[in-house]
């Protein structure tokens, strides 16, 4: 491609706005996320849990929609429309994908916005920088636990800061660019910085849907647990030292495992 068409393309995705395209795709994306995460086993006979409980599920759509605008006509749409007929075609593949592009086009831009908006106010407090940046790109997944908590549903063991899912991770990169940009770490035109990230964003939700790659960052974290917290050392240990078996305390002899005991 000409580089001065590709800069074109760059400056054009920067002066994106994300009314009203990328917000839709935000709160089509959000509602469906919380019918998805209701209950799927119902009894014999009686109607859905956002047909009993349209308030519960009404205030659990606005908390997870909080990080931008609005927009209830949405909600109604997925949840409540003639034959079920937008969300079922928000779930076909082709809808899916044009629906996920846009919304990582605006993860993007809510992350940009949050990054340079922090830094105005706190120009040397990266770390408040990145944490701000990255929660309002990933805002959706951390405030799952309190909209499962309106619909009665507390699952303490599961949540963003537990097991961090892949869009936080990447909004904490994305944070990360647009600082050192800031910081003049990185030289590149911003319009080429900003394009870089919403690709980034795009490509991997894409891979998701498509490929099934849902974490591109396990191997390397997999790969820096090994080296820097001990799971390498971990390993060799266990195949130099033999694992000691558990003894009975009574006559201080090894306690026979189950395959042992069917062989006597």
């Amino acid at each position: 491609m000409d580089p001065q068409a590709f800069m074109d393309i760059a400056t054009k995705v920067t002066k994106l706005k994300m009314y009203p395209y990328f917000d839709i795709a935000h709160y089509t994306l959000m509602c469906m996320a919380v019918r998805e995460d209701l209950p799927a086993n119902q009894p014999t006979g009686t109607q859905p849990f956002y047909r009993r409980h349209p308030l519960s599920t009404w205030v659990s759509s606005m908390l997870v929609c909080f990080a931008g605008s609005i927009i209830a006509n949405i909600l109604y749409l997925v949840f409540y429309s003639p034959f079920d007929m937008v969300y079922k075609l928000a779930k076909l593949l082709p809808f899916k994908m044009v629906i996920c592009a846009l919304k990582e086009v605006q993860r993007a831009s809510k992350v940009h916005t949050a990054v340079n908006h922090t830094a105005k106010i706190y120009p040397n407090a990266y770390l408040i920088i990145v944490l701000i940046g990255t929660i309002k790109g990933s805002g959706s997944y951390l405030m799952k636990n309190f909209e499962r908590l309106v619909r009665g549903v507390w699952v303490p063991g599961s949540n963003e800061i537990l097991t961090p899912t892949f869009a936080t991770k990447a909004c904490l990169v994305a944070s990360l660019v647009f600082l050192m940009e800031r910081l003049n770490y990185i030289q590149a035109p911003h319009p080429l910085i900003y394009f870089g990230v919403v690709i980034f964003f795009v490509y991997f939700k894409l891979s998701a849907l498509l490929l099934g790659i849902h974490d591109p960052f396990a191997p390397f974290e997999n790969l820096f647990c090994a080296i820097f917290m001990g799971g390498m050392w971990e390993a060799l240990r266990r195949a130099v030292v033999p694992e000691k078996r558990p003894t009975d305390e009574r006559n201080d002899m090894p306690v026979k495992s189950k395959e042992d005991k069917k062989k006597d």
